[in-house]
């Protein structure tokens, strides 16, 4: 009903090569081809150990930057054999359960999930509204999503996210009831990570009291945009800020998780101007 039968745990993620043992010597200057950086200091092959000998290197600074490249890599949609087994069983469909069915909607499982990759279908279960089956572009991208969403609050319920068997979610058939439950995403325009190497791979951040804005235009004031977002969530803002430097960006704080979850969601490609529509993202920053 969901897709094209069963997908098997066992095997590799799709969605970009996969580097083993038996490829070349893999060389540190193939990272910028992805547009990613370079990461100095990396022996051809990738075998960070290598190092361990080096003056003023320790094995702790050798697993970091190894821990680096490699997520470097992922969020490109590149695997690396030698990967943890539990991120190679994650497919690209989630299974989404405990949520609020009184409130939540294809759009806003969308822009939330959004967060972490780009979605390509959304379906809430005709039967059990409270379960949902949502597909992100791949294996990667999912395992990001999963990470930083299970157990977080959405709409008063503490959602949880798992790995789905299903390999795609499929829109209904005509005739079949759907009650506008099952969306397609593939060609959204408010995909954040279409371009390999996007700067938005760089600002990947868990769900946050304070939010990111972008896109805010020369004329609106910091009081346009807290009543914005009061009256838009219903929630409380506790803190607001321009940046210096930039004041198409600033940051701002909620009361809860809870509610700076439902502003993201709201706000983000929210109206502000004639042509200027609000870009929103969880931040690692404070108020």
């Amino acid at each position: 009903m969901f897709g094209g039968g069963h997908g098997g745990h066992g095997g590799p993620v799709h969605g970009g090569p996969v580097f083993g043992t038996a490829m070349p010597a893999f060389s540190p200057q193939a990272l910028t081809a992805y547009g990613l950086p370079a990461l100095p200091g990396m022996p051809r092959g990738g075998n960070m150990g290598m190092l361990a000998g080096l003056p003023g290197l320790s094995m702790s600074a050798i697993g970091q930057a190894q821990a680096q490249a490699m997520a470097a890599l992922g969020a490109s949609g590149i695997r690396l054999s030698g990967q943890q087994h539990h991120q190679q069983q994650v497919g690209n469909v989630l299974l989404v359960s405990n949520l609020n069915e009184e409130t939540v909607t294809p759009d806003a499982l969308f822009t939330l999930f959004g967060v972490y990759g780009d979605v390509q279908r959304v379906k809430i279960l005709f039967n059990k509204k409270d379960n949902a089956l949502v597909q992100m572009t791949d294996g990667q991208q999912a395992q990001l999503a999963l990470a930083h969403l299970d157990k977080l609050k959405l709409y008063g319920k503490a959602i949880r996210v798992a790995p789905s068997k299903h390999i795609g979610v499929q829109m209904p058939k005509d005739g079949q009831p759907d009650a506008g439950l099952t969306k397609d995403y593939s060609n959204s325009p408010l995909h954040r990570f279409k371009k390999p190497g996007s700067k938005n791979y760089q600002n990947i951040y868990a769900p946050s009291l304070t939010l990111h804005l972008s896109n805010i235009p020369a004329n609106i004031s910091e009081e346009d945009i807290k009543v914005a977002f009061e009256e838009k969530t219903g929630g409380a803002v506790q803190a607001f800020k321009f940046f210096a430097k930039d004041r198409k960006m600033a940051l701002i704080q909620m009361a809860s998780l809870d509610e700076a979850v439902s502003a993201l969601i709201a706000m983000h490609n929210y109206q502000l101007g004639d042509a200027n529509h609000l870009r929103v993202s969880f931040s690692k920053s404070t108020i």
